[in-house]
Protein backbone atom coordinates (compact mmCIF):
# COMPACT_ATOMS: atom_id res chain seq x y z
CA UNK A 1 0.00 0.00 0.00
CA UNK A 2 2.70 2.47 0.85
CA UNK A 3 4.39 1.82 -2.80
CA UNK A 4 0.99 2.70 -4.35
CA UNK A 5 0.47 5.69 -1.90
CA UNK A 6 4.14 6.71 -2.83
CA UNK A 7 3.19 6.95 -6.38
CA UNK A 8 1.83 8.84 -8.76
CA UNK A 9 -1.89 9.24 -8.41
CA UNK A 10 -4.21 11.28 -10.92
CA UNK A 11 -6.06 14.27 -9.72
CA UNK A 12 -8.29 16.91 -11.04
CA UNK A 13 -8.15 20.02 -8.72
CA UNK A 14 -11.67 21.61 -8.30
CA UNK A 15 -11.49 25.96 -8.39
CA UNK A 16 -12.54 25.90 -4.87
CA UNK A 17 -9.05 25.33 -3.87
CA UNK A 18 -9.91 22.09 -2.24
CA UNK A 19 -6.16 20.32 -1.05
CA UNK A 20 -5.26 16.48 -1.25
CA UNK A 21 -1.84 14.88 -0.20
CA UNK A 22 -0.30 12.21 -2.57
CA UNK A 23 2.84 11.37 -3.56
CA UNK A 24 2.13 12.53 -7.28
CA UNK A 25 -0.16 14.32 -8.28
CA UNK A 26 -2.09 16.21 -12.01
CA UNK A 27 -4.15 18.96 -11.73
CA UNK A 28 -5.89 20.13 -14.99
CA UNK A 29 -5.30 23.96 -15.99
CA UNK A 30 -3.50 25.70 -18.75
CA UNK A 31 -1.35 28.66 -19.10
CA UNK A 32 2.01 29.97 -18.33
CA UNK A 33 2.17 30.46 -14.81
CA UNK A 34 4.71 32.50 -12.92
CA UNK A 35 6.28 31.48 -9.69
CA UNK A 36 6.42 34.37 -6.95
CA UNK A 37 9.50 34.30 -5.47
CA UNK A 38 8.97 36.30 -2.05
CA UNK A 39 6.27 33.52 -1.63
CA UNK A 40 7.92 31.00 -2.22
CA UNK A 41 10.48 28.74 -0.12
CA UNK A 42 12.11 25.42 0.58
CA UNK A 43 13.20 25.07 3.86
CA UNK A 44 13.97 22.76 6.88
CA UNK A 45 11.03 20.90 9.14
CA UNK A 46 11.21 19.08 12.05
CA UNK A 47 12.07 15.78 10.21
CA UNK A 48 12.13 16.65 6.79
CA UNK A 49 12.07 18.93 4.23
CA UNK A 50 8.84 21.37 3.38
CA UNK A 51 8.31 23.13 0.15
CA UNK A 52 5.96 26.53 -0.34
CA UNK A 53 5.45 26.96 -4.32
CA UNK A 54 3.45 30.09 -5.20
CA UNK A 55 1.79 30.39 -8.41
CA UNK A 56 -0.02 33.02 -10.67
CA UNK A 57 -2.55 30.31 -11.46
CA UNK A 58 -3.02 26.51 -11.09
CA UNK A 59 -1.80 24.07 -13.87
CA UNK A 60 -0.94 20.59 -14.09
CA UNK A 61 2.17 18.88 -12.39
CA UNK A 62 3.36 15.66 -11.00
CA UNK A 63 5.73 15.19 -7.96
CA UNK A 64 7.86 12.21 -7.22
CA UNK A 65 11.21 11.17 -5.38
CA UNK A 66 14.26 9.59 -7.31
CA UNK A 67 17.40 7.44 -5.58
CA UNK A 68 20.88 7.30 -6.04
CA UNK A 69 21.33 10.14 -5.46
CA UNK A 70 18.59 11.39 -3.58
CA UNK A 71 15.88 13.64 -5.60
CA UNK A 72 12.75 15.79 -5.00
CA UNK A 73 11.03 16.20 -8.78
CA UNK A 74 8.20 18.50 -9.32
CA UNK A 75 7.50 19.06 -13.24
CA UNK A 76 4.46 21.64 -14.22
CA UNK A 77 3.02 22.51 -17.36
CA UNK A 78 4.62 25.14 -17.43
CA UNK A 79 5.70 27.68 -15.15
CA UNK A 80 8.41 30.47 -16.01
CA UNK A 81 11.80 30.23 -13.76
CA UNK A 82 12.96 33.71 -15.06
CA UNK A 83 14.77 35.72 -12.11
CA UNK A 84 14.44 32.60 -10.10
CA UNK A 85 17.55 30.59 -8.44
CA UNK A 86 18.80 28.51 -5.81
CA UNK A 87 19.42 31.31 -3.82
CA UNK A 88 16.50 32.75 -3.79
CA UNK A 89 14.34 29.98 -2.91
CA UNK A 90 16.50 27.26 -0.54
CA UNK A 91 16.64 28.64 3.25
CA UNK A 92 17.49 25.36 5.15
CA UNK A 93 20.44 23.06 4.99
CA UNK A 94 18.90 19.86 3.74
CA UNK A 95 18.19 20.89 0.21
CA UNK A 96 22.14 20.87 -1.24
CA UNK A 97 21.31 22.27 -4.36
CA UNK A 98 18.83 23.28 -6.92
CA UNK A 99 17.87 23.30 -10.88
CA UNK A 100 15.25 24.87 -12.97
CA UNK A 101 14.37 24.57 -16.51
CA UNK A 102 12.37 23.33 -19.14
CA UNK A 103 12.64 19.62 -20.16
CA UNK A 104 10.49 20.03 -23.25
CA UNK A 105 8.41 22.72 -25.04
CA UNK A 106 5.50 23.94 -22.62
CA UNK A 107 7.01 21.49 -19.88
CA UNK A 108 9.05 22.74 -16.99
CA UNK A 109 10.96 21.08 -14.16
CA UNK A 110 12.46 21.75 -10.73
CA UNK A 111 15.14 19.08 -8.91
CA UNK A 112 16.22 19.55 -5.66
CA UNK A 113 19.16 17.74 -4.35
CA UNK A 114 18.54 16.09 -1.20
CA UNK A 115 21.24 15.54 1.43
CA UNK A 116 19.72 12.30 3.17
CA UNK A 117 16.46 10.11 1.64
CA UNK A 118 13.52 11.78 3.14
CA UNK A 119 10.43 10.44 1.46
CA UNK A 120 7.47 12.15 -0.18
CA UNK A 121 4.41 12.50 2.59
CA UNK A 122 2.42 15.12 1.10
CA UNK A 123 1.75 17.15 -1.97
CA UNK A 124 -1.21 19.87 -2.60
CA UNK A 125 -2.13 22.04 -4.71
CA UNK A 126 -4.62 25.16 -3.08
CA UNK A 127 -6.13 27.68 -5.33
CA UNK A 128 -7.49 30.84 -4.05
CA UNK A 129 -11.82 31.16 -6.12
CA UNK A 130 -11.35 34.79 -6.10
CA UNK A 131 -7.62 35.01 -7.21
CA UNK A 132 -6.75 32.17 -9.08
CA UNK A 133 -3.55 31.93 -7.68
CA UNK A 134 -1.87 28.53 -6.42
CA UNK A 135 0.16 27.30 -3.81
CA UNK A 136 2.02 23.93 -4.07
CA UNK A 137 3.04 22.35 -0.85
CA UNK A 138 5.21 19.16 -0.47
CA UNK A 139 6.40 17.79 2.57
CA UNK A 140 8.91 15.08 2.72
CA UNK A 141 9.48 13.32 5.97
CA UNK A 142 11.86 11.66 7.97
CA UNK A 143 15.07 10.07 6.89
CA UNK A 144 14.67 6.67 6.00
CA UNK A 145 16.89 5.25 2.81
CA UNK A 146 14.36 1.60 2.61
CA UNK A 147 11.28 3.62 2.39
CA UNK A 148 12.89 6.28 0.09
CA UNK A 149 14.25 3.63 -2.45
CA UNK A 150 10.55 1.47 -2.01
CA UNK A 151 8.78 4.24 -3.32
CA UNK A 152 11.05 6.70 -5.44
CA UNK A 153 10.52 6.21 -9.27
CA UNK A 154 9.27 8.15 -12.68
CA UNK A 155 5.29 8.07 -12.52
CA UNK A 156 3.27 6.24 -14.53
CA UNK A 157 1.18 9.12 -15.83
CA UNK A 158 -0.47 9.12 -19.68
CA UNK A 159 0.47 12.38 -21.75
CA UNK A 160 3.92 12.82 -19.70
CA UNK A 161 6.28 10.04 -20.86
CA UNK A 162 7.43 9.87 -24.70
CA UNK A 163 5.81 7.91 -27.12
CA UNK A 164 6.24 4.48 -27.53
CA UNK A 165 10.08 4.13 -28.92
CA UNK A 166 9.17 0.75 -30.81
CA UNK A 167 6.15 2.31 -32.29
CA UNK A 168 8.80 4.92 -33.78
CA UNK A 169 11.06 2.65 -34.98
CA UNK A 170 8.11 0.23 -36.87
CA UNK A 171 7.28 4.00 -38.27
CA UNK A 172 10.72 5.01 -39.80
CA UNK A 173 11.47 4.75 -43.61
CA UNK A 174 13.62 2.15 -44.82
CA UNK A 175 15.58 3.87 -47.74
CA UNK A 176 18.69 2.63 -49.72
CA UNK A 177 21.39 4.38 -49.29
CA UNK A 178 22.46 7.12 -51.91
CA UNK A 179 18.87 7.40 -52.89
CA UNK A 180 17.16 11.01 -52.20
CA UNK A 181 18.89 13.73 -50.00
CA UNK A 182 20.24 12.55 -46.62
CA UNK A 183 18.97 13.29 -43.70
CA UNK A 184 21.16 14.33 -40.77
CA UNK A 185 20.34 14.38 -37.54
CA UNK A 186 21.89 16.83 -34.96
CA UNK A 187 22.00 16.69 -31.74
CA UNK A 188 23.44 19.73 -29.88
CA UNK A 189 24.47 18.52 -26.41
CA UNK A 190 22.92 18.82 -23.18
CA UNK A 191 20.04 21.99 -23.25
CA UNK A 192 17.79 23.49 -20.34
CA UNK A 193 19.17 22.56 -16.51
CA UNK A 194 21.92 20.41 -18.05
CA UNK A 195 24.56 23.43 -19.03
CA UNK A 196 27.17 20.99 -19.73
CA UNK A 197 30.85 22.10 -19.62
CA UNK A 198 31.37 25.91 -18.75
CA UNK A 199 34.14 28.29 -19.29
CA UNK A 200 32.79 32.10 -17.32
CA UNK A 201 29.63 32.98 -19.06
CA UNK A 202 29.65 30.84 -21.93
CA UNK A 203 28.16 27.55 -21.93
CA UNK A 204 28.46 24.04 -23.98
CA UNK A 205 24.55 23.60 -24.20
CA UNK A 206 24.77 27.64 -25.75
CA UNK A 207 27.61 27.30 -27.89
CA UNK A 208 26.29 23.60 -29.57
CA UNK A 209 23.13 24.92 -30.56
CA UNK A 210 24.70 27.90 -32.08
CA UNK A 211 27.03 25.55 -33.91
CA UNK A 212 24.18 22.53 -34.74
CA UNK A 213 22.07 25.79 -36.36
CA UNK A 214 25.21 27.11 -38.31
CA UNK A 215 26.06 23.70 -39.27
CA UNK A 216 22.14 23.18 -40.88
CA UNK A 217 22.33 26.09 -42.89
CA UNK A 218 26.02 24.90 -44.51
CA UNK A 219 24.29 21.47 -45.32
CA UNK A 220 21.40 22.72 -46.38
CA UNK A 221 22.64 25.31 -48.73
CA UNK A 222 25.08 23.00 -49.95
CA UNK A 223 22.67 20.89 -51.20
CA UNK A 224 21.72 16.72 -51.06
CA UNK A 225 20.65 16.42 -47.13
CA UNK A 226 17.77 16.83 -44.77
CA UNK A 227 19.10 18.28 -41.52
CA UNK A 228 16.81 17.32 -38.01
CA UNK A 229 17.96 18.96 -34.71
CA UNK A 230 17.33 16.97 -31.29
CA UNK A 231 16.56 20.75 -30.13
CA UNK A 232 15.71 23.59 -31.34
CA UNK A 233 16.43 26.01 -28.18
CA UNK A 234 17.88 26.09 -24.62
CA UNK A 235 15.75 22.87 -23.38
CA UNK A 236 16.35 19.51 -21.94
CA UNK A 237 16.12 16.75 -24.17
CA UNK A 238 16.53 13.09 -22.38
CA UNK A 239 19.20 10.62 -24.38
CA UNK A 240 16.37 8.50 -24.70
CA UNK A 241 14.29 10.84 -26.45
CA UNK A 242 17.39 12.39 -28.75
CA UNK A 243 17.55 8.35 -30.02
CA UNK A 244 14.04 8.34 -30.69
CA UNK A 245 13.74 11.64 -32.39
CA UNK A 246 16.96 9.99 -34.72
CA UNK A 247 14.42 7.23 -35.20
CA UNK A 248 11.24 9.22 -36.21
CA UNK A 249 13.32 11.79 -38.44
CA UNK A 250 14.36 8.56 -40.49
CA UNK A 251 17.88 9.56 -39.78
CA UNK A 252 21.02 8.62 -42.14
CA UNK A 253 23.05 9.77 -40.06
CA UNK A 254 22.91 10.46 -36.24
CA UNK A 255 25.66 13.60 -34.91
CA UNK A 256 25.96 14.14 -31.34
CA UNK A 257 27.91 17.49 -30.82
CA UNK A 258 29.88 18.37 -27.78
CA UNK A 259 32.66 20.77 -26.41
CA UNK A 260 33.93 19.33 -23.19
CA UNK A 261 36.21 20.72 -20.31
CA UNK A 262 38.88 18.72 -18.61
CA UNK A 263 40.40 20.84 -15.08
CA UNK A 264 43.82 21.14 -15.25
CA UNK A 265 44.82 18.96 -18.96
CA UNK A 266 45.99 20.17 -21.56
CA UNK A 267 44.03 18.44 -24.10
CA UNK A 268 43.11 20.38 -27.48
CA UNK A 269 41.77 19.37 -30.72
CA UNK A 270 39.02 17.59 -32.57
CA UNK A 271 38.28 13.51 -32.18
CA UNK A 272 35.17 11.44 -32.96
CA UNK A 273 33.51 8.97 -30.49
CA UNK A 274 31.80 5.66 -31.41
CA UNK A 275 29.92 3.21 -29.72
CA UNK A 276 31.95 0.97 -27.21
CA UNK A 277 30.55 -0.70 -23.94
CA UNK A 278 34.35 -1.26 -22.86
CA UNK A 279 35.64 2.67 -23.24
CA UNK A 280 39.20 3.03 -25.49
CA UNK A 281 40.91 4.88 -22.43
CA UNK A 282 40.43 6.17 -18.69
CA UNK A 283 39.37 9.67 -20.32
CA UNK A 284 37.26 7.90 -22.91
CA UNK A 285 35.21 6.28 -19.78
CA UNK A 286 35.13 9.29 -17.73
CA UNK A 287 33.64 11.46 -20.42
CA UNK A 288 31.34 9.08 -21.06
CA UNK A 289 29.94 9.04 -17.95
CA UNK A 290 29.58 12.65 -17.45
CA UNK A 291 27.59 12.65 -20.71
CA UNK A 292 25.48 9.86 -19.57
CA UNK A 293 24.89 11.29 -15.80
CA UNK A 294 23.18 14.55 -17.92
CA UNK A 295 19.63 12.67 -17.35
CA UNK A 296 20.44 11.66 -13.72
CA UNK A 297 21.14 15.47 -12.96
CA UNK A 298 18.31 16.61 -14.71
CA UNK A 299 16.00 14.12 -12.81
CA UNK A 300 15.15 11.58 -14.64
CA UNK A 301 15.79 8.40 -13.75
CA UNK A 302 18.29 6.23 -16.42
CA UNK A 303 18.45 2.89 -14.90
CA UNK A 304 17.41 0.08 -17.48
CA UNK A 305 15.96 2.91 -19.80
CA UNK A 306 19.55 3.49 -21.99
CA UNK A 307 19.06 0.29 -23.70
CA UNK A 308 15.47 0.91 -24.85
CA UNK A 309 16.24 1.19 -28.31
CA UNK A 310 18.98 -1.09 -29.33
CA UNK A 311 16.58 -3.85 -27.29
CA UNK A 312 14.13 -3.61 -29.99
CA UNK A 313 16.10 -4.22 -32.98
CA UNK A 314 17.96 -7.11 -34.24
CA UNK A 315 21.53 -8.15 -33.98
CA UNK A 316 21.97 -8.11 -37.27
CA UNK A 317 21.13 -4.48 -37.75
CA UNK A 318 24.02 -3.61 -35.54
CA UNK A 319 26.24 -5.75 -37.34
CA UNK A 320 25.65 -3.67 -40.59
CA UNK A 321 25.83 -0.36 -38.65
CA UNK A 322 28.95 -0.78 -36.91
CA UNK A 323 31.22 -0.70 -40.00
CA UNK A 324 29.64 2.24 -41.61
CA UNK A 325 29.87 4.22 -38.61
CA UNK A 326 33.58 3.44 -38.25
CA UNK A 327 33.99 4.47 -42.00
CA UNK A 328 31.96 7.83 -40.74
CA UNK A 329 34.41 8.44 -37.75
CA UNK A 330 37.15 7.85 -40.47
CA UNK A 331 35.99 10.19 -42.76
CA UNK A 332 35.20 13.14 -40.02
CA UNK A 333 39.20 12.52 -39.14
CA UNK A 334 40.38 13.08 -42.73
CA UNK A 335 38.33 15.97 -43.49
CA UNK A 336 39.03 17.87 -40.26
CA UNK A 337 42.90 17.06 -41.01
CA UNK A 338 42.18 18.11 -44.78
CA UNK A 339 41.35 21.55 -43.53
CA UNK A 340 43.92 21.92 -41.13
CA UNK A 341 41.32 21.29 -38.54
CA UNK A 342 43.95 20.54 -34.70
CA UNK A 343 42.96 16.93 -33.65
CA UNK A 344 43.19 15.13 -30.27
CA UNK A 345 46.31 13.07 -30.20
CA UNK A 346 44.61 9.98 -30.40
CA UNK A 347 41.16 11.10 -32.28
CA UNK A 348 39.38 8.39 -33.00
CA UNK A 349 37.97 6.90 -30.02
CA UNK A 350 35.63 4.74 -28.21
CA UNK A 351 33.00 4.99 -25.33
CA UNK A 352 29.72 3.80 -23.92
CA UNK A 353 27.69 6.73 -24.67
CA UNK A 354 23.87 6.13 -24.27
CA UNK A 355 23.03 8.86 -26.66
CA UNK A 356 24.90 6.24 -30.17
CA UNK A 357 23.15 2.87 -28.76
CA UNK A 358 20.23 3.28 -31.87
CA UNK A 359 21.78 0.06 -33.93
CA UNK A 360 20.66 1.13 -37.28
CA UNK A 361 21.86 4.26 -37.55
CA UNK A 362 25.78 5.18 -37.86
CA UNK A 363 26.20 7.50 -34.89
CA UNK A 364 29.15 9.04 -33.66
CA UNK A 365 29.89 11.94 -30.68
CA UNK A 366 32.00 14.77 -32.26
CA UNK A 367 33.88 16.57 -29.80
CA UNK A 368 34.72 20.05 -31.47
CA UNK A 369 37.56 21.00 -28.96
CA UNK A 370 37.71 21.72 -25.34
CA UNK A 371 36.53 24.95 -23.58
CA UNK A 372 39.33 24.57 -21.23
CA UNK A 373 41.71 25.30 -24.09
CA UNK A 374 42.58 28.76 -25.10
CA UNK A 375 42.86 27.69 -28.50
CA UNK A 376 39.92 25.81 -28.55
CA UNK A 377 38.07 28.19 -26.94
CA UNK A 378 38.88 31.18 -29.18
CA UNK A 379 38.40 29.20 -32.94
CA UNK A 380 34.69 28.02 -31.33
CA UNK A 381 33.82 31.54 -30.25
CA UNK A 382 34.89 32.82 -33.42
CA UNK A 383 32.49 32.72 -36.26
CA UNK A 384 34.99 32.21 -38.94
CA UNK A 385 36.51 29.05 -36.63
CA UNK A 386 33.38 26.92 -36.09
CA UNK A 387 32.66 27.38 -40.41
CA UNK A 388 35.90 26.04 -40.89
CA UNK A 389 34.71 23.14 -38.62
CA UNK A 390 30.82 23.12 -40.38
CA UNK A 391 32.93 23.25 -43.63
CA UNK A 392 34.76 20.25 -42.78
CA UNK A 393 32.17 18.49 -41.49
CA UNK A 394 29.73 18.93 -44.93
CA UNK A 395 32.83 17.57 -46.82
CA UNK A 396 33.10 14.12 -44.82
CA UNK A 397 29.64 13.69 -44.60
CA UNK A 398 29.45 13.96 -48.84
CA UNK A 399 32.44 11.40 -48.84
CA UNK A 400 31.06 9.71 -46.50
CA UNK A 401 27.49 9.51 -48.31
CA UNK A 402 28.88 8.91 -51.35
CA UNK A 403 31.20 5.60 -50.69
CA UNK A 404 28.73 4.17 -48.30
CA UNK A 405 26.49 4.20 -51.63
CA UNK A 406 28.83 2.88 -53.75
CA UNK A 407 29.56 0.27 -50.61
CA UNK A 408 25.74 -0.79 -50.58
CA UNK A 409 25.75 -0.93 -54.58
CA UNK A 410 28.35 -4.02 -54.49
CA UNK A 411 26.35 -5.43 -51.83
CA UNK A 412 23.36 -5.32 -53.69
CA UNK A 413 24.88 -6.95 -56.90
Amino acid sequence: MSRIISRVLALVLAMAGTVFGVNAQEAVFSGLARLDASASTITDSRDGVEVTLSLSQGVPYRVYTLDAPPRLVLDFQEVDWQGISAGTLIAGARVKGLRLGQIRPGWSRMVADLDAPYPLERAGLEIDPLSARAALRVTLGQADGERFAATAGTPDLPGWDLPDAKEALAAAPVRVPGEGPLVVVLDPGHGGIDPGAQEGELTEKALMLQFAQELRDELLRAGGFDVVLTRERDEFVSLERRVALAHWAGADVFLSLHADALSGAQARGLSVYTLSESASDKASAALAERHNRADMLAGVDLSGKDDVVADVLMDLARIETQPRTENLAQALIESFAAHDLPLLSRPMRQAGFSVLKAPDIPSVLIELGFLSSPRDLARLRDEEGRARIATALRAALTAWRDADAARAGLVRQ
